[in-house]
């Protein structure tokens, strides 16, 4: 599979810290890229599941499931499945890039940049309902950088280390289906754990904004556990068999 390969190539020697800059770095990345905006469903032997009605026998089914791929010390790949109306929610990639291509439906994505937090700056800020003690070093400012819809014919939604490395993705109007690659894959032993997070509210609570304006809005997250509701399956990947 020529997206495995230029995955490969593009994050095997690749340092997260510094991959920005780097003029071969970006070069790579932006044939990936190419190449991800062109793959479809069909591509990978996957067909479109269709909205149906859910039997209490499968009402405990995860909402999402996950078609394993790849996996190197330099990347992962695989394929999300959503059912409808199903969230991927909010969390975040620790020193990761990522690059998601959908491949059938419509998600909306909400991306949001990790800050630093100024000393105490939580000790003047009045939250509703008030934080619990222990919730304090839960805290974290971010900034909400973007907020945007995809399909097949978008290209692929890309994260760095600093931007819009935390974000939750939904489904929308029925299945979706997205190719996630991770560079390097989560390992909690090397420091890239998967943290989740909810909203609280805005960092300025009565800041001027444009009307209807959300993206760039400072806010604060509150990092929690792992979402009652969400869980992910697995489930075989029946595409192209991937060497290098």
């Amino acid at each position: 599979m020529k997206i495995a390969r230029q995955a490969n190539v593009t994050f095997k020697n690749c340092d997260s810290s510094t991959s920005g800059d780097n003029k071969v770095f970006l070069e790579n990345q932006g044939e990936l890229s190419n190449l991800l905006t062109e793959i479809r469903a069909a591509d990978l032997k996957i067909a479109p599941r269709k909205i149906t009605s859910t039997p209490k026998t499968q009402s405990h089914s995860p909402p999402v499931t996950y078609m394993h791929i790849c996996e190197t010390k330099a990347f992962s790949m695989g394929v999300f499945l959503l059912k409808s109306g199903a969230s991927i929610p909010l969390h975040d990639h620790p020193g990761m890039n990522g690059m998601l291509k959908v491949l059938y439906g419509k998600v909306s994505i909400r991306s949001f940049d990790k800050l630093d937090s100024p000393p105490d700056a939580e000790s003047e800020i009045q939250f509703n309902p008030p934080l619990l003690p222990n919730q304090k070093e839960a805290l974290r400012r971010s900034i909400l950088r973007s907020i945007g819809e995809y399909t097949e014919e978008s290209g692929p939604c890309v994260l760095t280390p600093l931007k819009e490395n935390l974000h939750q993705i939904d489904a929308v109007d029925g299945p979706a289906a997205f190719l996630d690659i991770l560079a390097p894959p989560y390992d909690p032993d090397d420091g890239r754990d998967c943290h989740y997070y909810r909203v609280l509210q805005p960092v300025l609570e009565n800041a001027d904004k444009k009307s209807g304006q959300q993206e760039q809005e400072e806010m604060w997250l509150l990092e929690i556990p792992q979402p009652d509701d969400f869980w992910c399956g697995g489930e075989p990947y029946p595409g192209p068999v991937v060497t290098f």
